[in-house]
């Protein structure tokens, strides 16, 4: 690339990297906060394109939580695609570490995980200033099982560029992933860098990030990556010698009760991050009585320490206490490719009645949307494998046996 093209993107990057991305505020209310867009995308429903918040209380429901701050957040059921309530669901706004959720929905599955790889120089290159790391070295093998213990409980974008320089590069792996997200009808989402890292254009949404970890939370290893505390990581080799080990744990707090934030009963997963522009994000899932939710909260502005898994905590109390005592706002709309093989299809909330999943993908169509098919998808509180034309329809996904050793209230 020629110097002049380079100092016209820095230029471009320094002029569009503040407003996009969204820096987090000083105080909520302050007349500096950026404002929602008034209207926003209708995928889901017409009320989740509405600025502010969307919930339908019925008798007996407990009323929100008052002290929420996140500048867009959702809570939803993780199996019907319910959504409970909704704050500015769909304002476009930085991700940060949450876009690993993607990253990892659309790269697990291409390698299995006892393959290696030898870490090549140019592996490691290209990573942002301050990037979260697990430790890789270059020069050192490592399993496809180590590479993603390392995306999922360090954030390491050291691993995402490992994953990515095997799956063809880091321009091919973002396409994926935009080709992808385009497919679960994540229209709220650009990706720049498949890591998550601050970048001009790129953007995602609270139910964006919600689509990401429904469908990835359907893949047992994915499961099994975001719901794993801690874990021994391998370092460095020495000759004649056994490999070196060290010590790792996962950095969302809800999971492990580090850092002042109480372990929430039931947590599954899944993704936690944090970045200068993107602020504070979280998209959690969890499971009591059979029910199993998923909360995403982005940029909370609030003082209070370690915010954004205190509100996200709150909301999930919420919304188990909420079951069946209120009206869905909207839905997690199915995968374009999604079908029941000749059933009728799931319907869609609109806000006004229920429409079926042609009128979603109209919407997508309308919006820009494109994409190809995906082998797993949720549907209408259904999984159903997509696979040669065989139709497997289960009822519930299975949270890992370690999940359910954690206490429960």
């Amino acid at each position: 690339m020629s110097a002049v093209k380079k100092t016209a993107l820095t230029v471009l990057a320094a002029a569009l990297l503040p407003a996009l991305s969204a820096a987090p505020a000083a105080a909520s209310g302050s007349a500096d906060d950026p404002k929602p867009p008034a209207r926003m995308s209708r995928v889901g429903g017409d009320a989740l394109a509405l600025a502010g918040t969307q919930v339908k209380l019925g008798a007996g429901a407990p009323v929100l939580p008052k002290d929420l701050s996140g500048r867009s957040w959702i809570v939803a059921d993780a199996e019907s695609g319910d959504v409970l309530a909704a704050h500015n669901a769909h304002w476009r706004l930085a991700p940060a570490s949450t876009l690993k959720m993607l990253f990892a929905d659309t790269v697990l599955p291409k390698f299995p995980k006892t393959q290696t790889h030898k870490v090549a120089p140019s592996d490691l290159a290209g990573m942002g200033d301050g990037s979260s790391l697990v430790g890789i070295k270059e020069n050192l093998t490592y399993s496809v099982h180590d590479l993603w213990l390392g995306v999922f409980l360090r954030s390491g974008n050291d691993a995402v560029h490992v994953l990515s320089a095997m799956n063809g590069g880091v321009a091919k792996t973002v396409a994926d992933m935009q080709q992808h997200a385009d497919e679960l009808q994540a229209l709220d989402t650009r990706v720049v860098s498949p890591d998550g890292y601050d970048a001009p254009l790129q953007l995602s949404s609270a139910y964006d990030l919600t689509l990401f970890a429904r469908n990835g939370l359907q893949k047992k290893d994915f499961r099994e990556y975001c719901a794993t505390a801690d874990a021994q990581y391998p370092g460095v080799q020495k000759k004649g010698k056994k490999r070196e080990t060290f010590g790792i744990q996962n950095t969302n707090r809800l999971l492990t009760g580090a850092n002042g934030v109480t372990q929430y009963p039931g947590i599954a997963g899944v993704k936690n991050g944090n970045t200068t522009h993107a602020g504070a994000t979280f998209t959690g899932v969890a499971e009591r009585n059979g029910r199993v939710l998923l909360v995403t909260v982005m940029n909370p502005s609030s003082s209070e320490s370690q915010a954004v898994y205190k509100e996200a905590a709150r909301l999930l109390d919420w919304g188990f206490a909420s079951a069946g005592k209120v009206t869905p706002v909207g839905d997690l709309v199915a995968p374009k490719s999604a079908t029941t093989g000749g059933a009728t299809p799931p319907a869609t909330q609109d806000g006004k009645g229920k429409k079926g999943p042609a009128t979603a993908a109209a919407v997508a169509g309308k919006e820009g949307s494109s994409g190809i098919g995906i082998a797993l998808a949720v549907t209408g509180g259904l999984l159903i494998v997509l696979a040669a034309g065989v139709f497997l329809v289960n009822r519930k996904w299975p949270l890992p046996e370690l999940v359910r050793r954690l206490p429960r209230r």
